[in-house]
Order: structure tokens, then C-alpha cells, then sequence
């Protein structure tokens, strides 16, 4: 009996004490390696190039500057039109590809390069352009904006307004030099620009007469007259005359 009850109280002092869990836990992760910092030439930040290019592209789409107290050498009043497309993205009479969102405008006269300042009569806000195509070639008016020129002017709303055109900057003298032609036009079929072209060839057989169509479905004609001379442009522009369109002296460079 002795050995029975010790053998149940061992078995009761057993239970009394469970056993503890055994839980798995996994090794701690290895120490975080610490990258590199990340060049400034990252996602976040455009590469020197690029930046380049984009402040090339803000400074062609600038409205010119000019030094201060710079006065006008020449005034002239009128009507400003604009233009855009379809001439956007074609070559201008400078040579560059014109961008209708860039502060320029076409003048038939002043040479190319030149810095106009532009101001509406009617709101009185006004814009620097540069010269860069020639034009306009309708009656009355005196200067072509830019798409961008014209916003900043009011006049993409009405189509024309009155203005006062001021030459701010010419890069050569406004009466010495310089190559003249003639400017007839336009007109709205080619057999009618073709056949006074023709008149024009065999009137003025020193001259180069030229015919083309205009990015706007219209055809114009040129004329380029001995040495590109002002006075002799002068002179053909008082004899010629058009049954539609009209007659403009225009200066080339």
C-alpha cells in the first residue's frame, strides 16, 4: 500500500507543472545595407541636357528684352492681324521655322531681326516681337503677330486692332541698303497669277518674276527687280496693277 501511494502522489506533483510550448523563432534578419545616395542626375531631377534644352526652348518662346531708356527710331500706325496655322511650323522669310507660340511678327518693310514694340490703342497693352517673316499683304494693315503676340495684345478675340507700331531695334539702317522686291497678290486661282506673271516677264526682262502658292491655298507672285534696287521696286509697284489682290514694295533681308 505504501509503494501505491507513492507512486500516486509522484504522478499528482507531475501534473500540477505542465509542460512548456516550444515555438519556433526565426533568426533576426540580417542588418539593413545602406545604399548609395542617389546622383542628381536622377528620375527626380532632369539630366543637364535636358535642362539645357528646356531653358533653349523658354528663351525662343520669350518676348524679347531691350536695354533700358531705348528710343524709337521709327513709328507707324495701322492695323495688327495674326497668323498661325497653317504657317506654323513653316520657314519663315528669315529662315527659321516659324512657332506661332514664340513673341514674333511679320513686317513688309522693317528688316528682319528688328524689335518692334506693339501696343493696341484700344486697351493699351503692348508687346515686344521680333521681325522674323514678312507681311502682312492686305491693305490698311501694317504688322502680322505671332498667335502668342496677339494674346498678349487682344487681338486673337476681334482678328485685327488698331495699333501703334514703335521700331525699337534695327541690326542695319533703315535708309541705306537692303534687298527690294515686289509683292503682287493674292489671288484665288493660278491660271489669273500665272498670266500676269507672264505680262510681267515680257515687260521687265531684267526683272525675275515669280509665282507660288501660299500655305493658305492662295497664289502670289514676286518680283525681283535689277540688283534688288528700292527705287526700281518703287517704280514697278507705281505701274503694275492687279485685277485682284494688291501691290506691295517688301523688303528680303
Amino acid at each position: 500500500m505504501s509503494l501505491i501511494l507513492l507512486l500516486t502522489l509522484l504522478f499528482l506533483t507531475a501534473c500540477g507543472h505542465p509542460k512548456q510550448a516550444h515555438v519556433n523563432v526565426p533568426p533576426p534578419p540580417q542588418p539593413a545595407t545602406s545604399e548609395p545616395a542617389q546622383p542628381e542626375t536622377s528620375a527626380n531631377i532632369p539630366p543637364a541636357t535636358e535642362r539645357r534644352a528646356s531653358s533653349n526652348k523658354d528663351a525662343e518662346l520669350a518676348e524679347p528684352t531691350l536695354p533700358a531708356g531705348t528710343k524709337p527710331l521709327a513709328v507707324e500706325s495701322g492695323l495688327a492681324s495674326w497668323y498661325g496655322p497653317p504657317y506654323h511650323n513653316r520657314r519663315g522669310s528669315n529662315g527659321e521655322v516659324y512657332n506661332m507660340h514664340a513673341m514674333t511678327a511679320a513686317h513688309r518693310t522693317f528688316p528682319l531681326g528688328s524689335i518692334l514694340r506693339v501696343t493696341n490703342v484700344k486697351t493699351g497693352s503692348s508687346a515686344l516681337v521680333r521681325i522674323t517673316d514678312r507681311g502682312p499683304f492686305i491693305p490698311g494693315r501694317v504688322v502680322d503677330l505671332s498667335l502668342a503676340a496677339a494674346r498678349k495684345l487682344d487681338v486673337v478675340q476681334p482678328g485685327v486692332a488698331e495699333v501703334k507700331v514703335e521700331l525699337m531695334q534695327s541690326p542695319t539702317p533703315l535708309d541705306a541698303g537692303g534687298k527690294w522686291a515686289v509683292q503682287i497678290g493674292g489671288f484665288s486661282d493660278e491660271d489669273s497669277a500665272a498670266k500676269l506673271a507672264d505680262h510681267l516677264t515680257r515687260r521687265y526682262h531684267t526683272a525675275k518674276v515669280l509665282r507660288f502658292a501660299s500655305p493658305a491655298g492662295d497664289w502670289w507672285i514676286r518680283v525681283r527687280v535689277l540688283d534688288d534696287d528700292h527705287d526700281r521696286a518703287q517704280q514697278l509697284a507705281k505701274e503694275t496693277e492687279t485685277p485682284e489682290g494688291a501691290v506691295f514694295v517688301v523688303r528680303l533681308d
